[in-house]
């Protein structure tokens, strides 16, 4: 009986390897979309995962925090809040009046309804709430969201908090190389329908980040980005923020190609490699797919 219950495991053990290195090689199909669409944020050797809609949001989020120079702590705490609110989606329901990334209620004074909604608007209002907790930084973060929130459940954020935490190292620039996606190919219907490739980037780089294109290379919809006014003294961390927002936000700007330093990142990689020359210390480009 032993030796069958043994010899059952370890069929098992083999068929579920088997299954995962199926998966992993479709995923990496050249010319494939990915079985399942994700990003993930690595923090000491561990990949932390979120939907492309849910990177994208924690991009604004964690953009916001680096944009009104608050710490990386000020974005592990939204980002755990948001997790555990909304599951990192702008929702138009929740308990009672409840409604957007972090769930605020306009009953409770956070806004109109039309307001809360709109995440630049429910994200400031999150910062304006925590920055006014004397001590935030050094709090537990079960501690800092329910200054915040006032949620009956204040226990459930610290759920959150290394996940948080890897894509609020990542998305502040701190940890470099350290997040991607594996997203599918960008279609021509999907591009003829969008607007011009450098606009849609330009507007999201000047919602979540307050930046604009420092420049284009005619002929082309790359955009070049300077990231310096970001982080001013840290040019590095501050190309990186701006790098990683490029790639969390790539499902919804279109973008296939992302350089910063000596690194490149492409959906059909979807991985950071070297490039074949580096870029100016502070300087991103981004590159946008554009119908054919």
């Amino acid at each position: 009986m032993r030796r069958a219950l043994k010899y059952l495991a370890a069929t098992v053990v083999v068929g579920t390897a088997a299954t995962a290195g199926v998966v992993l090689f479709l995923n990496h199909l050249s010319g494939t979309a990915p079985v399942a669409e994700r990003c993930s944020a690595q923090l000491d050797g561990t990949n932390w995962y979120l939907s492309p809609a849910q990177a994208d949001n924690a991009a604004l989020i964690t953009g916001t925090a680096v944009r009104r120079d608050l710490p990386a702590r000020a974005a592990t705490i939204a980002l755990a809040t948001a997790l555990q609110e909304s599951k990192l989606s702008n929702i138009a329901h929740g308990d009672r009046d409840s409604l957007g990334l972090f769930q605020q209620r306009p009953s409770q004074g956070w806004g109109s309804e039309e307001q809360i909604l709109d995440p630049v608007y429910s994200t400031n209002a999150f910062y304006d709430g925590l920055v006014q907790v004397g001590g935030y930084e050094d709090m537990e973060i079960t501690d800092a969201a329910q200054a915040v929130q006032r949620s009956a459940y204040p226990e459930a954020y610290a759920r959150h908090e290394v996940r948080s935490r890897a894509w609020a190292s990542s998305l502040t620039g701190h940890s470099p190389a350290s997040l991607t996606c594996e997203i599918a190919p960008v279609d021509d219907e999907t591009l003829l329908a969008a607007a011009p490739a450098q606009d849609v980037v330009a507007g999201r780089l000047g919602r979540d980040l307050g930046l604009g294109p420092s420049g284009a290379t005619e002929g082309s919809a790359l955009v070049e980005v300077d990231a310096a006014p970001l982080t001013p003294g840290e040019a590095e961390r501050g190309a990186w923020a701006v790098a990683h927002w490029a790639v969390a936000t790539a499902a919804e700007t279109n973008a296939v190609e992302v350089r910063v330093a000596d690194q490149v990142w492409t959906r059909e990689r979807a991985e950071w490699a070297e490039a074949a020359e580096p870029l100016p210390a502070g300087l991103v480009q981004i590159l946008p797919a554009v119908a054919a």
